[in-house]
């Protein structure tokens, strides 16, 4: 049987596709450039929709897709209470959730703060788990503005290397998650599908991925 793929759009899906060609699954009409979102390998044993991270655990949990692959990040924030398996840490996709603000500034964490981010859910939960007093405003991008303009006192968000930060007048408080992207799988695919997801699992561990 045919597994279904639902893989975030982005530098994951650009790695996983480079490497299912690299072990034999041909795509013939997959290109990094193509506009098109649905893709068939030639012998049939593979379909792929790319996807907004947000709704690869929807398509996975809803049964729309068997597997999806996306960074754990976003299942942490978009989709903790999503009804499907984590079946694989890819290594992939590697980064950090940080605190940072205004390079130099020291920020009094003893009053209530305002923190600027993409993820206020994991935002909420770790200053609560250090029992500071927050209040965070939700942003869809610049997150590094906020506190440049006055709009927050931190940001909390995403940092791989730090050289955006860097170029903004911004450096790192703390570090507190790593992240890499995950294989989640859909319970009753895993079960019908079951040989099937193991053999794509054990394709996917046999090389390391780079993104």
């Amino acid at each position: 049987m045919a597994i279904h793929i639902a893989l975030a759009k982005g530098r994951i899906h650009k790695a996983v596709m480079k490497y299912l060609q690299e072990s034999g699954y041909e795509f013939p009409t997959y290109s990094e450039d193509s506009r098109k979102l649905i893709f068939e390998d030639s012998k049939s044993m593979l379909k792929v929709t790319l996807v907004k991270s947000p709704d690869v655990a929807v398509y996975v949990e809803r049964g729309a897709a068997d597997v999806g692959i996306v960074g754990e990040d976003v299942l942490v924030e978009e989709a903790s209470g999503a009804a499907v398996y984590e079946v694989l840490d890819l290594g992939i996709g590697r980064c950090r959730m940080a605190v940072a603000g205004i390079a130099g500034k020291k920020v009094d964490m003893t009053r209530r703060i305002t923190i600027g981010t993409k993820y206020p859910r994991i935002a909420r939960q770790y200053f609560e788990q250090n029992h500071h007093s927050v209040d965070i405003i939700k942003l869809n991008g610049s997150v590094e503005l906020a506190p440049l303009g006055g709009l927050s006192d931190v940001i909390v968000d995403i940092v791989e290397t730090g050289n955006t930060l860097k170029a903004n007048g911004l450096e790192v408080l703390q570090y507190f998650m790593d992240f890499s992207a995950r294989m989640i799988c859909n319970p009753v695919s895993f079960k019908i599908k079951y040989s099937e997801i193991q053999q794509l699992m054990k394709v996917i561990q046999q090389k390391e991925l780079e993104v």
